[in-house]
């Protein structure tokens, strides 16, 4: 399975009284978010399901990734993806998932960085989830710990 880890856009800043869940992607975000799936159709990412954590910004990157990459179908809320989540809980929630052949997971900081190092098998491993990255790893095992290879990263930087 080809598992590609999409951290959420540029979000604005929580206005007073604004809930944290609440926060928007800004049009920086959206742009930057643009350019790294524009490179990510190119490579040929066609994912079989879309998952969100319900957090605004990260459906709304969800939402971006699925026009981009020209997914059809509906971006799945799930609080396995939210960011204070435990990579065991993801990894249970993409082995529910076996039989795609790829997924997307959109979702946040601290966890996206802490599942690339999980889905790697390497909890030593530090990975800097820049906003709107993408990154892919292969699982070809669903046993209760994965072995992933990485395969490439995108950030907005090298996707100008």
């Amino acid at each position: 399975m080809q598992i590609y880890l999409l951290r959420h856009g540029i979000a604005e800043d929580a206005r007073p009284g604004q809930a944290d869940s609440e926060r928007a992607l800004t049009s920086e975000g959206r742009e930057k978010l643009r350019r790294v799936l524009k490179r990510a159709a190119a490579a040929g990412v066609e994912p079989g399901e879309i998952l969100s954590s319900p957090l605004r910004r990260a459906v709304e990157t969800a939402d971006v990734a699925a026009e981009a990459l020209g997914y059809a179908g509906k971006v799945v809320k799930t609080r396995a993806l939210v960011p204070e989540a435990s990579p065991f809980d993801t990894w249970e929630e993409i082995r529910s998932r076996k039989d795609q052949r790829a997924i997307l997971l959109s979702s946040h900081e601290p966890l996206m960085s802490a599942l690339a190092a999980f889905l790697l098998d390497s909890p030593v491993l530090q990975v800097d989830m820049k906003k709107a990255a993408l990154l892919r790893v292969d699982c070809d095992r669903f046993g209760a710990e994965p072995r992933g290879v990485l395969k490439w990263m995108i950030t907005p930087g090298v996707a100008e």
